[in-house]
């Protein structure tokens, strides 16, 4: 029995930024298996569909890849369609590898489905590109948490060479072994840095700094939504952006 199945990506959180065929995905879904951070507004879209919350949280008890691969085989062997909603893009540390190579094993056609990451709603709420003619030539992401916890393993000498604008995702709890490897890696101090939280949504916060003190602007910081740190020149003009903000609101 073969039963069809979609990775979808839920996008940074805005339910506009959505993609139509996700939209229209979920309107007709019979199980949607969704990430714990997949906004509810997003989750509505499912009327009639069996939700099932297999979320990853970063510090939190959550539910096993290896469980969530069974669930997943389940529930598509029931002939519902079936939507695997996964934060931001399922192909940028979204773990659809292991989710594509449980449903092949079972026999079980699938389908992927492009979101927005995080690193784009960044950047376009912010008003800065990412890459950025005779200054940042390329765009790196990477990932601030391993899968054993912590900080994960990278050639940062490699990395501080390259240059370009670094988007580090979940980031959030080892920023400052981060910092200091880019440091000792190389990287100057006072290369601009900006941390992003919830990007694309009401409660977007924005702490912008240099990589050599932006531990310190976010230790004490109670941050409950998913963090993005930006670093690299093309963030220089930030702490101007921050301003024109503020002067707007006030």
């Amino acid at each position: 029995m073969t039963a069809r199945v979609f990775l979808v990506g839920a996008g940074p959180g805005d339910p506009e930024l959505l993609t139509v065929k996700a939209a229209r995905l979920l309107a007709g879904a019979g199980v949607v298996l969704h990430d714990s951070l997949v906004d509810p507004r997003i989750l509505a879209m499912s009327p009639h569909a069996e939700m099932i919350d297999v979320g990853k949280r970063c510090g939190k008890r959550s539910t096993a890849q290896a469980a969530i691969n069974e669930l997943l085989i389940e529930v598509a062997l029931t002939g519902r369609r079936v939507v695997r909603l996964k934060g931001g893009d399922p192909m940028i540390f979204g773990r659809a590898t292991e989710e594509m190579e449980a449903l092949e094993a079972a026999g079980i056609e699938y389908e992927v489905v492009a979101g927005v990451t995080a690193a784009a709603a960044a950047a376009a709420s912010l008003k800065l590109s990412l890459t950025k003619r005779k200054i940042a030539r390329s765009l790196h992401f990477i990932t601030g948490h391993g899968a054993e916890g912590g900080l994960p393993v990278h050639d940062w000498a490699a990395l501080a060479r390259a240059g370009g604008t670094f988007a580090v995702y979940m980031g959030g709890r080892t920023v400052g072994g981060l910092a200091a490897h880019f440091i000792e890696a190389g990287m100057a101090p006072e290369t601009p840095a900006v941390a992003v939280e919830s990007a694309s949504l009401a409660g977007q916060r924005v702490w912008t700094g240099t990589v050599g003190n932006l531990p310190r602007l976010l230790d004490g910081e109670e941050v409950a939504g998913p963090l993005l740190l930006l670093i690299g020149q093309a963030m220089a003009d930030v702490e101007a952006v921050a301003a024109a903000k503020a002067e707007a609101r006030g």
